[in-house]
């Protein structure tokens, strides 16, 4: 049997940002798959497909496009919708509940109002193992997931 970790937050990383657009658009971006690929990928990469079934055990799926013709597909599975205020989604599961081959993290993104206008957004992705936890901090989670956070604020705001 797996022994759990003594602090499973240390398998986490976490972002948090205070965006300028308003809750329920910073909402839209996130749940309405043509927004999406909008920002969800620092540039120069793109999302060019995504599918999000907003519901327990929907589909969270988005293929990821690099500038030099790389192409990831990203399968997930949403675990918990809360409106506008937290989306948990997985890429250790996806759809039909069926395990994922090189899943690595659930993800819990939380909104809430800040006093005077905008958002508070947090970005927590907590890892199975430490081993990936540090893969995706290598792979840039703080700077790829602070940029797209700029993105997604400046598309929320020219939509707003």
């Amino acid at each position: 049997m797996t022994q759990l970790p003594e602090n499973p937050a240390s398998y986490d990383l976490i972002l948090k940002r205070n965006l300028k657009a308003p809750r329920a658009i910073i909402w839209r971006c996130w749940t309405e798959p043509a927004l999406l690929q909008q920002w969800f990928c620092p540039k120069p990469w793109y999302v060019a497909d995504s599918v999000i079934d907003l519901r327990s055990g929907g589909q969270f799926d988005c293929t990821m496009c690099g500038p030099d013709g790389e192409r990831f597909l990203n399968q997930g599975l949403i675990l918990e919708v809360m409106a506008q205020e937290k989306l948990v989604f997985t890429d250790l599961m996806m759809k039909g509940w069926r395990p994922t081959a090189s899943g690595m993290f659930t993800a819990v993104v939380t909104f809430a109002d800040l006093p005077g206008g905008g958002t508070h957004y947090t970005a927590l992705a907590m890892h199975r193992t430490l081993a990936d936890r540090d893969r995706h901090a290598e792979m840039g989670f703080e700077s790829g997931w602070g940029a797209a956070a700029v993105q997604l604020d400046d598309l929320a705001l020219s939509l707003g």
